[in-house]
């Protein structure tokens, strides 16, 4: 009964991890505590996998912050700006990489492959001195098994780690991160020989960028880099797992060629195609690890033709060879369904969270072993037939006006230079405006107000009220700071997902259904189970109250239909065009959103606000690993944002803001989105987004690129600021550029968003009066 988890997630069922790690940065506990949580939620999660019958369980999947990030810190590749002099990397220094400090900023960070978690991106260069500075994958290996836990121990993989990496600033772009293997592979053959001191007998290496387009010499580095551990890895199963696609045919010979190697990990989930290229040729002897249970979303696995799909596999690679597994790290997942009460039981029962998925893994293991749990089974199966019938997935009128949208163009009638012009006469802005992108800091007293509204513990009158005074005083705070275009803050918004969902037909909410998006930060993702429609208006409320508040242009603040999409947990019964399902099949319900977003525009606008924001922060996100099915992908998306907006007057000014990602592969789609100002990341990756714009890209509309990091408690001064905007001056024209910080300040406190926001605008005055005295 071979059962295997390929990780799991690390903030606990109620986020005691995230509490834990936000205490001990407020200075308010101790390291000892925080260790003490961390230990007592990994102590956990491997005796519920090895109560589960998981036979091969996962160490050093957890994390204090990222897993590639713990990667840096045991090669000891700490950038010399954190003033890391050698010996174990501890807290300090750790937690000064991925947040930055009082005197340095952190380092980047961006999206995790296609999905909402962010890892931090390794700074590499010639000059980096490699060694084994931190021992975690090795002590939580030893912790496990004074436990009585014998584990696989997960390393990220070398090759993927250098290729997921970026060179440090002062070293040249075109230098080659992969010629740096031999120097970071000696600190794994340590790493290596320490575990097999400690007695594992398994090794996982996480080479997920296997996945991607990859040329000759980048399959070479795999090729190489595991011919060099070879021998190190002699009396050790070696585990390679790869997730979130379909390897191609010379990523599969790769793959199966690699020398030292016992097991291939694969995500027959997501790549639907892959299970053709075992059939067609898998080394004799060696095992497979099928992902067959998806790590990324939360429906229960159709049981039935999980098993079907297991046999034909069990035909190929022989029976004691076979290994049921995950998709992918359970990490992407909510924690447990059964801290989940409020519900309903229909719905639930359609559900599975990770410790239900482990669940799922084992009874499929059991069931290829001839030992078939029948109840279970048929408890599946009939949640499944319940899924498929049930009266409330389906609305006939809003599939109808979802496939009208398909063969037509939606887009404003005047092009964004006029449009601008007529903006720009109604709203009488200086030249570098300055804005924020949307939301305030969410106090505590803010929340309890939230949370004792749910609760049914403070009447509609009292919250509105409280609500409103939060408003006011964020439209104060904005008017003495002398911000141009004001937010109201979004006080009664939870989420910028969730938020909306609730409005929403479609859509179902948890508890405790948190998953982790990077450090201590987690989302609740709403679940999408049905086709989407609006009741009724959803903000217009919140945003005509803040603009009456002020003379200023007050933006409406609402989030596009990509990033609704993305940020779900989406259905997956709806039938795939093509093999590809986790994209094509989704853009049926992301015009559906669309169309509800755009009723929420044109009710903005009839109120008299004229400015209105629709984010897309996860428009990249969404972008297929494989180049070849990006067009696609990146017509309907683009398409969704232009359908929202598509009705407006040219006096109506559309905003859209995307945060950390790498955008300049998509920068024409971005342009195609066609919206007036686009607010977009840009400080914390090194303003790497300006380079498109020096390598000849027109951009015609508004942009206001990030001039400073959010997600750092650090506060930039007036002249870093004004360094940064004199730098998009040199490459953008003065009448588009925008001044805005690089996110929502949700996450902050008032003492540094107060300062930081106060050097932001006296960087965009000293700027224009610079601009005014240079004519």
């Amino acid at each position: 009964m071979a059962s295997h988890i390929v990780g799991y997630p690390r903030m606990g069922p109620k986020r005691e991890l995230k509490f834990a790690l936000e205490s001990f940065w407020d200075k308010k506990s101790s390291a000892e505590d925080l260790q003490k949580v961390a230990a007592d939620l990994r102590s956990a999660i491997w005796k519920q996998m090895a109560d589960a019958g998981i036979k091969y369980i996962p160490s050093n999947t957890f994390s204090y912050y990222d897993q590639v990030l713990d990667a840096t810190s045991m090669l000891g590749a700490v950038p010399p700006r954190y003033g890391w002099n050698g010996g174990e990397i501890r807290f300090d220094t750790y937690f000064s990489m991925a947040r930055g400090n009082a005197s340095v900023p952190a380092m980047e960070m961006t999206k995790w492959f296609d999905t909402n978690y962010h890892f931090i991106v390794p700074e590499l260069g010639p000059d980096v001195n490699f060694s084994y500075a931190s021992h975690k994958a090795v002590d939580e290996y030893k912790e496990a098994k004074s436990l009585g836990v014998d584990t696989v121990p997960v390393l990220v993989g070398p090759v993927s780690y250098l290729l997921l990496s970026k060179p440090a600033k002062g070293v040249e772009k075109t230098f080659s991160l992969l010629s740096l293997l031999p120097k970071i592979l000696p600190i794994y053959k340590e790493v290596i020989s320490e575990l097999k001191a400690a007695g594992a007998s398994w090794i996982q290496f996480d080479e997920p960028t296997l996945v991607l387009d990859l040329d000759f010499h980048q399959l070479q580095a795999f090729t190489a880099a595991y011919a060099d551990l070879e021998s190190d890895l002699s009396g050790l199963n070696v585990l390679i797992e790869t997730y979130f696609a379909d390897l191609t045919t010379e990523a599969y010979k790769t793959l199966v060629g690699l020398k030292g190697v016992t097991a291939y990990g694969l995500d027959l989930v997501r790549g639907t195609q892959t299970i053709d290229l075992v059939k067609a040729g898998f080394p004799e002897g060696k095992y497979l690890f099928a992902g067959v249970v998806d790590g990324r979303n939360i429906w229960a696995n159709d049981l039935a033709s999980s098993l079907s799909t297991l046999q034909q596999l069990e035909a190929i690679v022989g029976k004691d060879k076979l290994v049921v597994s995950t998709s992918c790290s359970l990490l992407h997942t909510a924690v447990d369904l059964v801290n989940e009460t409020k519900l309903d039981d229909e719905i639930k029962s359609w559900l599975a969270f990770a410790a239900q998925k482990v669940v799922e893994v084992n009874a499929l293991a059991k069931a290829l072993a001839g030992l078939k749990d029948e109840a279970f089974f048929a408890a599946n199966a009939a949640a499944q037939a319940s899924r498929k019938s049930s009266p409330r997935v389906t609305n006939e009128a809003v599939q109808k006006a979802a496939a009208a949208l398909k063969g037509s163009d939606h887009r404003r009638a005047t092009n964004v230079s006029a449009r601008l012009d007529a903006q720009q006469k109604k709203l009488n802005l200086p030249v570098l405006p300055t804005t924020t992108i949307g939301s305030f800091p969410q106090t505590l007293e803010l929340r309890r107000v939230r949370r004792e509204f749910k609760a049914n513990k403070i009447s509609e009158d009292n919250y509105i009220k409280a609500i409103k005074e939060e408003i006011k005083k964020v439209v104060d705070l904005q008017e003495e700071l002398d911000i141009d275009v004001l937010v109201h803050g979004e006080p009664e918004r939870n989420d910028m997902v969730e938020y909306f969902g609730e409005q929403l037909s479609g859509f179902a909410f948890t508890v405790n259904g948190w998953v982790q998006s990077y450090g201590s930060r987690c989302v609740k993702p709403p679940i999408i189970y049905g086709d989407v429609s609006r009741p009724k208006p959803m903000t217009v409320f919140w945003s005509s109250t803040a603009q009456s508040m002020t003379q200023r242009p007050m933006k409406g603040m609402l989030t596009g239909p990509v990033t609704i999409l993305n940020w779900s947990f989406v259905r997956n019964d709806q039938p795939s065009l093509i093999f590809y399902d986790c994209n094509i099949s989704r853009f049926e319900t992301c015009y559906q959103i669309a169309l509800a977003i755009k009723d929420e525009v044109e009710d903005l606008e009839k109120a008299s606000i004229n400015v209105i924001q629709i984010d897309e922060a996860a428009l990249r996100e969404g972008l297929p690993l494989r180049k070849s099915e990006h067009a696609f992908y990146l017509k309907w998306a683009v398409h969704s944002f232009r359908i929202t907006n598509c009705g407006v007057q040219d006096t109506t000014q559309i905003h859209t803001h995307m945060c950390y990602s790498n955008f300049n592969d998509i920068i024409h789609s971005i342009i195609d989105m066609d919206a007036d100002v686009i607010t977009i990341e840009n400080s914390r990756s090194d303003e790497k987004l300006l380079s498109v714009f020096r390598e000849g890209v027109k951009y015609g509309a508004g942009i206001g690129p990030g001039v400073y990091d959010i997600h750092s408690p650090r506060i930039p001064s007036t002249e870093e600021i004004a360094d940064r905007i004199n730098k998009m001056l040199a490459v953008l024209e003065t009448n588009i550029l925008w001044v805005n910080p690089d996110c929502g300040l949700k996450t902050r406190k008032y003492a540094e968003v107060k300062p930081a926001l106060n050097n932001m605008v006296a960087a965009a005055k000293l700027l224009r009066t610079q601009l005014a005295s240079a004519k």
